[in-house]
């Protein structure tokens, strides 16, 4: 059997978008979903609160108020990986947990790198997250595999289209410094050399693929697939969409040692909804 993930940037949202991407994500047949740019606020905390009753393992750091973070969610049991208690800058922006396989631990991290501006403040606050984050991949490597999923706010040194200017070298050189530092290889590029493909666009034509799935070699060895699912950032009937970005969908020859016995999350949500006290 394979494992397979998904990754997608949920885009702190409101309780009403909460429940719709509730419903999404239940329905998808991931094992492991990271999903990125969670707040303390009531649509995060629906998702965590609907896949706890439902049974699954949550990973949901502490986000200071206002922060933005990340989530795991998983129907494998988890174990606390040691990155995120390295990370001591923005700390709810990387999050990671150790699956156990046939094949021995996997470790998942995921990382909602920030975005910035042009602005002097902005521009320290990516790069000195960066930094840390390097630092907190250094101290914390093992023999383990390591799969890193996330919205990393950055595009690779090649990008189609280039859009000149946007990023600065210490931008491209974290996209870069993966591989060359951890040995993390682009596993959409793996697969996929010469595609073209986004996750995020503010015009069809003005795309920009922030978002990645990077892994240890022997991942990418037994990589099966790794695909974008644009569906999330379809606009229904009525305006809404679930997102703005687009998920990422990986799937590796490995098999999880043990499942969680899970129920359906919906189905949680709503019962959890029906139990709140009614005030008069």
């Amino acid at each position: 059997m394979s494992l397979s993930l998904l990754t997608v940037n949920v885009g702190a949202p409101s309780l009403d978008r909460a429940h719709r991407q509730l419903r999404w994500l239940a329905a998808r047949p991931e094992q492991v979903l990271v999903l990125t740019e969670t707040k303390a606020t009531a649509g995060s905390q629906l998702l965590v609160e609907s896949f706890t009753a439902a049974g699954y393992a949550v990973t949901f750091p502490d986000h200071a108020p206002g922060e933005l973070g990340v989530m795991i969610v998983s129907k494998l049991p988890t174990t606390l990986d040691p990155l995120g208690a390295a990370m001591d800058y923005l700390p709810a922006r990387a999050a990671g947990v150790v699956l156990d396989t046939t094949d021995g631990p996997l470790r998942v991290v995921g990382a909602y790198v920030p975005s910035r501006d042009a602005t002097l403040d902005k521009t320290e606050r990516k790069k000195t997250w960066i930094t840390r984050f390097h630092a907190a991949l250094d101290a914390t490597a093992t023999d383990a595999p390591l799969l890193l999923l996330g919205d990393l706010n950055v595009l690779e040194p090649g990008h189609t289209p280039a859009h000149r200017g946007q990023f600065v070298p210490f931008e491209y050189d974290f996209y870069t410094g993966l591989t060359t530092r951890h040995g993390l290889l682009d596993l959409f590029r793996h697969l996929h050399p010469d595609r073209v493909e986004h996750s995020w666009a503010r015009r069809a034509e003005l795309g920009y693929r922030y978002d990645h799935a990077h892994g240890s070699p022997v991942l990418a060895e037994r990589l099966d697939a790794c695909q974008y699912v644009h569906e999330t950032r379809h606009t229904a009937s009525d305006g809404s969409r679930l997102t703005d970005h687009s998920g990422l969908a990986v799937r590796v020859s490995l098999t999880a040692a043990t499942t969680l016995l899970t129920s359906d999350p919906t189905t949680a949500a709503s019962a959890q909804t029906e139990s709140e006290p009614t005030l008069f």
